[in-house]
């Protein structure tokens, strides 16, 4: 139906008996493999989604459970016998747009047992801190000989182990920076763990009066608060790369002499045929040979319409093949696919994207160094002056512990966890630790188009060019066709009321249109050389109606503008910042959206690659770009950019590309988080600044031999508390 055909020819529209879908529906009905089908459901977004999607597909008979993992955004299924083409229609029927994924290209996540590890120890330390703190009260009010000791050997014996496993993360983090010749932050952390410990276990043996394992656990629970909420604050990130392959078809149907074969899509090679039925993801680039189709080529290029497919047209791997059966010879597939070459290209993307470090990451460069000669030379100054090793060891532990980077640890994850809290009531969902810092020094966005500044879905622009007799007639043919103008169309009609016309011998001509008789008269709705119109020129999609001996009548067709995006692109161009429109889809469709929005700098027709290389470009000279967008064609840019949105109706690889995530249809958003971005940084120095200044004061008087080691815990955990709450005024 649309009025781009990939062969300079034109396709024919003759029928193709050799792709008759009965053999595949054979094949169609055994597994591929024994596991659950897992799918991607780019739509879902609440409670009531989880509903909808799990009751729709246990009303099947065979399906025996279905799990949505709301997070992820996928669900597991398990169904013996049935396969992920015969699953998503349930889906879909639910009004969830659903994909197939390879379960065995996803695997188990690191990232998740390291919150799970993170949160259990830090369960384990404040539950440790409390019955310690209950018997240091004892100590406090008095007790003293005998009864102290067994209070301070109690503590120890929770203490001790407590350290051990609930610090273990920090001993590991140091361990491998000593063995990679560099002090790193957790260096001086682990360093005061075993310090404060050392000295408690011998003032106890000594029956010294003071002992402080209430601070060596405090100080590790609180530390341990601060690398829990830097997980997550990063704990959705994952990689973009994964995803690509798991949206890769995991199999395809090879023909074969003795008929249709399953198998993996890492087994085609060049030369091999393999059939497509309407619904299907093209497993691998080809060239088609029989059959004619329409191809939604949104996901990779942007282009909104379908376009044409006949033999000697060239398809790309991940496209979807609409409306007619296709057999397609292979040319390049697996690991030489276009999908696959744009999975190399995002995760070469994203490790360059790794330059970026959080402004806690690079203080911690110099401050290592510093905490370490500090205590060395308390050390060593006392130990000259007074010749007491263990008054000596006691100021050095002090000293370590006050100006442990617990503080400048939470700097930046308390404020990203705020931010984000205020974020996600507006809409968006941060998922990077850095990406407020970096999202603050943005001068240029850079927004896709279909699906991003657009809903993705056409709408019958003037539904008065229809003549109410011919009303029913374009409805029975609208409801004929899976093609998305056709669909649009159906809508707009059956709103407006009206009844579809009863058509006898109604068929759909795969790349063409839809045709059948109606009171005697032949009836077409599609191209318009298939219908027998001149296309012209137009700004916007168009098909074209033709009723009997009529005039055929043309029907055009406008994407909608999503909410809020004449608002976000005001907003940003009144804060100063560069607009700019790059898009995948024709030249008519970006300047009717560029004219509509008020954007000057746009560019069409522009390839997933040459996306992310303009990206790139614009950063050149030190500025900051902003790149938001949705298909598999704006995963290399998104993973380019410096800071990075997708909407959560993206594809998962999109949204695993991204930084941010925006979570409704509203655009406006986005322009509010670069001003909530810009106000995060300001927080996030002025943390810096409470916790070098609290070093300032703290410092000279654990140097002096004025702080214990439980004296220096405690100031430790007042300077923490006062970092959170500056974070907290951005609520």
């Amino acid at each position: 139906m649309t009025d781009v055909s990939l062969h300079p020819n034109g396709p024919s529209f003759s029928a193709c008996p050799a792709c008759d879908a009965a053999p595949l529906a054979t094949h169609l009905a055994a597994r591929a493999d024994d596991g659950d089908v897992v799918l991607s459901l780019p739509s879902v977004h609440c409670a009531s989604c989880i509903a909808d999607v799990e009751g729709a597909l246990m009303a099947h008979p065979q399906v025996r459970q279905a799990r949505v993992n709301l997070t992820l955004r996928r669900v597991t299924v398990d169904a013996p016998g049935l396969t992920a083409e015969e699953l998503i229609p349930l889906v879909e029927g639910a009004g969830y747009e659903a994909l197939e994924l390879d379960p065995s290209a996803l695997g188990t996540s690191a990232a998740d047992r390291q919150g799970r590890d993170l949160l259990m120890r830090m369960g384990v330390a404040g539950f440790a801190m409390m019955n310690v703190m209950i018997l240091s009260v004892a100590v406090w009010s008095g007790a003293d000989a005998a009864t102290r000791d067994m209070f301070h050997w109690i503590s120890g014996a929770i203490a001790l182990p407590t350290v051990a496993f609930a610090g273990k993360p920090f001993f590991v983090s140091a361990w491998r920076s000593l063995r990679a010749g560099r002090l790193g932050m957790d260096v001086p952390i682990a360093l005061a763990l075993i310090l404060a410990s050392a000295i408690s276990v011998f003032e106890t043996m000594s029956s010294g009066q003071h002992a402080y394992f209430d601070g060596v656990v405090s100080l590790c629970f609180f530390l341990l608060i601060g690398r829990y909420l830097d997980y997550r604050s990063r704990a959705v990130a994952r990689s973009a790369a994964a995803e690509l392959t798991a949206l890769e078809v995991p199999r395809a149907f090879r023909v074969n002499a003795d008929g249709d074969e399953a198998v993996a899509v890492a087994d085609l090679l060049p030369g091999d045929l393999i059939r497509v039925r309407p619904g299907s993801r093209i497993p691998a680039d080809g060239e088609v040979v029989e059959g004619q189709s329409d191809i939604d080529r949104s996901l990779l290029t942007g282009e909104s319409l379908p376009v044409a497919a006949a033999p000697h047209s060239l398809l790309s791997a991940g496209e979807v093949n609409l409306t007619g059966p296709l057999l397609i010879r292979v040319t390049a597939a697996g690991r030489d696919s276009s999908l696959s070459r744009l999975s190399a290209l995002v995760e070469a993307a994203e490790n360059a994207r790794g330059r970026y470090t959080s402004l806690a990451e690079r203080a911690s460069r110099l401050y290592a160094p510093v905490v370490h000669l500090l205590a060395l030379v308390s050390f060593i100054g006392w130990f000259w002056a007074t010749g007491d090793a263990r008054l000596a060891i006691n100021i050095a532990a002090a000293v370590l512990i006050i100006t442990c980077p617990c503080a400048l640890g939470l700097a930046v994850p308390a404020v990203v966890t705020t931010a984000s809290g205020r974020l996600f009531r507006r809409g968006l969902l941060i998922k990077d630790g850095t990406a407020l810092e970096r999202m603050a020094e943005v001068q240029t966005v850079v927004f896709d188009k279909t699906g991003t500044l657009t809903m993705g879905t056409p709408r019958l622009q003037r539904i008065e060019t229809i003549p109410e007799a011919h009303r029913p007639v374009a409805l029975a043919l609208a409801q004929g066709s899976a093609h998305p103008l056709s669909m649009a169309l159906a809508k707009a009609l059956q709103d407006a009321g009206t009844q579809p016309a009863r058509l006898e011998q109604q068929v759909e001509v795969p790349g063409a249109g839809v045709m059948a008789l109606w009171q005697g008269q032949e009836v077409r709705l599609g191209r318009a050389d298939w219908v027998g119109a001149n296309a012209g020129t137009g700004a916007l999609s168009s098909s074209w109606l033709r009723v009997g001996p009529a005039e055929p009548l043309r029907l055009e067709f406008v994407d909608q503008l999503r909410p809020g995006a004449r608002d976000c692109v005001a907003m940003i161009e009144a804060s100063g910042r560069k607009v700019v429109l790059l898009s995948g889809d024709t030249s008519a469709a970006v300047r009717d959206i560029a004219e509509r929005l008020g954007i000057k700098d746009w560019q069409a027709e522009v390839a997933p690659d040459r996306k992310a290389q303009i990206v790139q470009e614009l950063g050149t000279d030190g500025t900051a770009v902003m790149m938001v967008g949705d298909g598999l064609n704006d995963t290399a840019a998104l993973a380019a950019a410096h800071v990075s949105i997708a909407p959560a109706t993206a594809l998962d690889a999109a949204r695993v590309a991204s930084d941010i995530v925006l979570l409704g249809h509203d655009l406006a958003p986005v322009a509010d988080a670069l001003e909530t971005a810009r106000k995060a940084r300001t927080r996030i120095k002025e943390n810096f600044a409470i916790s070098f200044a609290y070093n300032i004061v703290a410092v000279p008087i654990a140097l002096a031999g004025f702080a214990t080691p439980l004296l220096a815990a405690l100031a430790m955990s007042i300077s923490s508390i006062t970092v959170t709450l500056n974070a907290l005024r951005l609520r």
